[in-house]
């Protein structure tokens, strides 16, 4: 626990309870994933996952919409508060977290690239539908460069 969570936890009920809350506003509330899903994915473990919060907002913003429905920064990937745990979008986000580890550049790359391309050409958005495709039909691509 941090500094912040310290303080807060010292300072009692009161000043904890609206923190909190503004922090699950901003950075959304940590979710854990069914355990038949993770057994039967057991990568997913390797994120953080995270409902609701600015992440999906802003993401959809981008895109001209109200949200997204996952966004993945560097190690957490966000949901959106409806989305539904959906092993192709979880995969597929999973394959994003990917990306941010092999390279510190990842991020201005999609970007880059979306600007190129677009969002739905993106070389990463393809990568990460085909990794989880792979994944849903049963094919180990853990060992994949990305």
């Amino acid at each position: 626990m941090g500094r912040v969570g310290r303080f807060l936890r010292l300072t009692g009920w009161a000043i904890a309870t609206p923190w909190r809350l503004a922090w699950t506003t901003l950075a959304g509330a940590p979710v854990q994933l069914p355990v038949t899903m993770l057994a039967r994915w057991p990568e997913l473990a390797q994120a953080r996952w995270r409902r609701g919060g600015l992440p999906p907002r802003v993401g959809g913003w981008c895109l001209g919409t109200r949200t997204v429905a996952a966004i993945t920064l560097w190690d957490t990937i966000f949901l959106a508060p409806d989305t539904r745990f959906s092993p192709p979008l979880l995969l597929h986000e999973l394959r994003h977290v990917h990306h941010y580890r092999a390279s510190r550049l990842f991020p201005f790359r999609y970007v880059w690239q979306s600007l190129r391309c677009g969002y739905a050409r993106n070389p990463f958005e393809a990568d990460a539908n085909a990794f989880a495709s792979a994944r849903l039909s049963g094919g180990d691509t853990l060992s994949q460069d990305v």
